[in-house]
């Protein structure tokens, strides 16, 4: 049996909107910065042509408003349009009304700018946890189908350990919302994050290659890889934050993020994520709506 087709994702953001820098850079200064998106997101296309892989973008409000001919580019290319909100801000920091306006203004400008439906959404930073379920709700009202904020594992800013690790459906009361959560393998009583971001650059690769077989393999479904633009890019600015920790998430083998990345895609298949839904109706996530309304 061919292995199923796994998700290649990218969240299409400069490398100072980042979460771990909220303090350091407030958003009233992003306009200053030297934008990178638009040579970092071309490398990244260039590394997808080599292998007739196309992928999904989470593409950032603010970036689209400023770089529409990049949004463009990406869709003429041949890859999946999504939203990853408009100001990158976390999902628990913000009120339901709040957070609406920003999914709603991103959603409109990308359909907008690519004349087709955006459906799917993903989090800055996973940041739908247990204290945000209720963004879930305002996502399906606001048209979308497909969700990847959840993370099935712990984690300083994001993570809802026990969260079903596969792809499933979540009832909401306008309609059932896929929902496709970060890639996770199970080690003793934990769940370890695999195949995505600092995880790809932080762990051993061949280490990172044999968890995500095993996602395929043992588990017999996809596993999720997300990446920046601005991982692509060593020579970045460096941003002080004053904590090593987050100097060492951000900037540790950036040099190292495309060879494995070509190394992925050679060994792997890939596809948007709108490609890798179950056939059918599949399974509704045992969440209810009334789990979901428990969190408002």
């Amino acid at each position: 049996m061919a292995p199923p087709p796994n998700a290649f994702t990218v969240d299409l953001e400069d490398y100072f909107q980042v979460s771990a820098f909220d303090r350091a850079v407030r958003r009233d200064d992003w306009p200053s910065f030297d934008r990178r998106v638009v040579a970092n997101t071309r490398r990244m296309l260039d590394l997808l042509d080599r292998h007739a892989v196309r992928a999904t973008f989470f593409v950032l409000g603010w970036i689209a408003e400023r770089e529409p001919d990049l949004v463009r580019e990406v869709r003429a290319r041949g890859h999946e349009i999504a939203s990853h909100g408009y100001e990158h801000r976390l999902v628990y920091d913000q009120s339901p009304d709040a957070f609406r306006r920003d999914v709603r203004r991103s959603r409109d400008l990308l359909e907008r700018l690519t004349g087709s439906p955006v459906v799917a959404y993903r989090a800055p930073s996973f940041s739908i946890t247990k204290k945000s379920l209720w963004a879930l709700e305002i996502l399906a009202e606001e048209g979308f189908r497909i969700d990847a904020s959840i993370f099935p594992i712990y984690h300083d800013r994001y993570g809802i350990p026990d969260a079903n690790p596969a792809i499933h459906k979540i009832a909401t009361r306008r309609h059932p919302l896929w929902e496709i959560p970060g890639s996770t393998v199970r080690v003793g009583r934990l769940n370890l994050p695999v195949g995505g971001g600092g995880y790809l650059r932080l762990y051993p690769f061949p280490l990172t290659l044999r968890l995500l077989a095993r996602i395929n393999r043992k588990h017999g479904r996809p596993f999720i890889l997300y990446v920046h633009p601005w991982e692509l890019d060593p020579g970045q600015p460096r941003i002080n934050t004053g904590s090593r920790l987050t100097h060492f998430r951000h900037y540790r083998n950036l040099n190292k993020t495309e060879p494995r990345l070509d190394a992925l895609l050679t060994r792997f298949p890939f596809a948007p994520l709108s490609d890798i839904l179950p056939a059918g109706n599949g399974q509704t996530s045992e969440m209810s709506n009334a789990e979901i309304q428990m969190t408002k």
